[in-house]
């Protein structure tokens, strides 16, 4: 008989690439399951999560979705397929229907990075609803990676996650998911107390609005799924279980 535990599809961050799963893979195969690090586009929100639902569609039997950061609104819009069982929030935000993050964080004391971050145009294929020919992407500067990002990460590792990073699409500040699938699917959210990209009170308000069941991390900065691989992936195995 086929196996009818989840598949484990993880959404990475904005200036961030799927290498940044390679530990929580590693250690979420040691623990028998199917892993899937999706190759989220950082173009907009609802491209973003359009291609993720096409992503999930290839996939057979339920799936818990993991995303973080940006990775977490992404998950948000397209958790509303209908494999998905359970979604984890890592060092990310679960925003509401029709709430960017612009202004959810309007709520709170600005992310250190935001100011710090590079803005570079880049043409566009006049698809992503705007119309325009150019658009802005961000990335973080080399020497701003390992102090906001990742700060409990080796200097020279911090590096050479600098160096991967993919540049996101500035616009997926102000897009607001049109579902919010946490508001009828149970959800998890690891919060990392230490984070200077994305805030914790932004991590643990969010967390608390949708009732999410939560492990704080204290000490752990924003690349949390390098630095603690084996605590990420026992959280998202914990994830599974119900399903399992």
């Amino acid at each position: 008989m086929p196996s009818t535990r989840p598949t484990v599809v993880l959404v990475h961050d904005g200036c961030s690439d799927a290498t940044t799963w390679v530990g929580v893979v590693a250690e979420l195969q040691r623990r028998g399951l199917t892993v899937l690090a999706a190759a989220n586009p950082l173009r907009g929100l609802a491209h973003d999560a359009g291609y993720l639902t096409s992503v999930l569609a290839a996939v057979e039997g339920p799936v818990v979705l993991a995303g973080h950061a940006y990775g977490g609104a992404v998950i948000t819009e397209a958790g509303t397929a209908p494999n998905v069982v359970a979604l984890v929030y890592v060092s990310a935000y679960l925003p509401e229907v029709g709430e960017s993050y612009q202004a959810l964080a309007g709520r709170f004391a600005p992310s250190p990075l935001i100011s710090r971050l590079r803005r570079t145009s880049y043409a566009t294929d006049g698809t992503d609803g705007t119309g325009a020919a150019r658009a802005t992407e961000l990335s973080v500067p080399g020497d701003c990676f390992g102090p906001f990002v990742a700060g409990d990460v080796d200097p020279e590792l911090a590096g050479v996650l600098a160096a991967l990073q993919r540049p996101v699409a500035e616009r997926v500040l102000t897009d607001a998911p049109t579902a919010a699938a946490w508001q009828v699917k149970p959800a998890w959210a690891l919060v990392t107390g230490a984070d200077r990209a994305l805030p914790p009170p932004v991590q643990r308000f969010t967390a608390r609005r949708a009732g999410a069941t939560t492990l704080e991390l204290p000490d752990a900065s924003h690349a949390v799924a390098v630095s603690r691989p084996s605590a990420v992936a026992e959280f998202i195995h914990d994830a599974t279980r119900p399903t399992a």
